[in-house]
């Protein structure tokens, strides 16, 4: 699913703002997750969900989330913390209607993570819920990751287990925050835009798609993609050489600012 968008740098010149995404369902009978992205006026929104609950609930619950998102964004095509925050509490404010509507709902949760980047003024903002990620790549090497709103990621911070202890703890589901909830609605937002430049990329992925891709596999793939479909589809051949039976949905959404040529070149000489 590739999309373009267009970034102008402080030269005026134009330069590509490309976009994929993919959505599995694993080993699961049932596909919870749930992403995707749009551009109005110049304004790109990425977003991506990955539900919880019982009865269906938990697609229930990420499509709504995604698509609250994206309708409050055609609304106000804005990259601004303000309005980055907005939509992650739009998109709460529908999921508490939907349990409202139907009890065997009630029990429904997402996690919900978003981008959105300034394709004039070459800049981004973000914000999650819970423990899908956003990564940011630079030449090649990861400078940003959201921080989980999970029990193992501060049992993690606290000194209690290793990241890689995380990956397989018996309690690695259990989230601190989430959308669906007016206690643990908690969303983490950056606190200003940040520019981006040509050759950066971004990584939107459920925890289904980064428990099976580390950062090194994340940025090996990158290096040796030359369009983000390819990146996608890159981590995702190691990845269904990784799932079985009872394996979670995996979902991801990845933009590349820059020409494939310069990007190409940043990454060879960050590698």
């Amino acid at each position: 699913m590739p999309g373009h968008g267009q970034l102008t740098n402080v030269a005026g010149e134009s330069v590509e703002c490309r976009i994929s995404a993919l959505s599995r369902v694993g080993g699961r009978e049932r596909n919870e997750d749930a992403c995707g992205y749009l551009q109005e006026e110049g304004i790109v929104c990425c977003v991506l969900a990955d539900g919880a609950g019982g009865h269906g609930g938990g697609d229930v619950a990420s499509r709504v989330a995604v698509e609250a998102v994206l309708r409050e964004f055609v609304a106000k095509p804005e990259a601004s913390v303000a309005a980055v925050s907005a939509l992650l509490r739009h998109a709460n404010d529908a999921v508490l209607q939907q349990q409202g509507s139907d009890p065997a709902l009630a029990d429904m949760r997402s996690t919900l993570v978003v981008l959105v980047l300034d394709t004039e003024a070459l800049c981004a903002v973000w914000g999650h819920v819970g423990d899908s990620r956003l990564y940011l790549l630079r030449h090649g090497a990861t400078q940003f990751r959201t921080r989980d709103h999970s029990l193992v990621q501060s049992m993690v911070d606290g000194g209690l287990i290793s990241a890689e202890e995380a990956l397989t703890h018996s309690e690695r589901n259990v989230l601190i925050a989430s959308i669906g909830s007016q206690e643990s609605f908690q969303p983490s937002v950056v606190e200003r835009p940040f520019a981006i430049s040509e050759g950066d990329a971004f990584l939107l992925c459920s925890d289904g798609f980064w428990g099976l891709q580390d950062e090194a596999a994340i940025e090996g793939a990158l290096m040796d993609a030359m369009t983000p479909d390819e990146w996608l589809t890159r981590m995702e051949a190691d990845i269904s050489l990784q799932i079985g039976d009872g394996s979670d949905n995996y979902s991801a959404v990845g933009v590349w600012c820059g020409e494939v040529e310069s990007t190409t070149v940043q990454r060879a000489r960050g590698g």
